[in-house]
């Protein structure tokens, strides 16, 4: 809801200044910049996401007490996967941060947003569960 709220009220100022949207679906990720390429975005979502969220449970361990540096640790990890990701796909890394735009995109006119979305709902979710079955293993050959 918050992803749809925010790319909505984005489209309500941009109505309302008579701005133009540069990016053509108020921020929403896309495969343009892998040339239309489903299975490299997949890669680039994948790869991104597994860092994020490994990142996420090494920090966030009980075991491994970072303390307070855990936030300040994984802002500058998303940092780095913007950096890497956004001029390949615009970097979703969050299922609920693509769905909004893409959304919003299609009720003003533009439906390749939408059309290229499970991209990145799937590549994240899977991104993921591989960063989870890593840290698992990890964690269990430290004992």
């Amino acid at each position: 809801m918050g992803a749809f709220t925010g790319s909505g009220l984005l489209a309500l100022i941009f109505a309302m200044g008579a701005v133009d949207d540069k990016t053509g679906g108020f921020g929403s990720n896309g495969l343009a910049n892998v040339n239309g390429s489903a299975a490299a975005g997949c890669v680039v979502e994948i790869i991104l996401t597994f860092i994020f969220v490994l990142t996420i449970l090494g920090v966030t361990s009980k075991k491994a007490n970072h303390g307070s540096f855990g936030g300040l640790i994984i802002g500058l990890t998303l940092t780095l996967v913007h950096i890497f990701g956004i001029g390949l796909t615009g970097t979703s890394v969050n299922p609920a941060r693509s769905i909004g735009p893409a959304l919003v995109a299609a009720i003003e006119g533009n439906t390749d947003p939408v059309s290229c979305l499970w991209v990145f709902i799937l590549a994240p979710l899977v991104g993921a569960a591989l960063a989870a079955l890593t840290y698992r293993f990890l964690e269990s050959s430290k004992a």
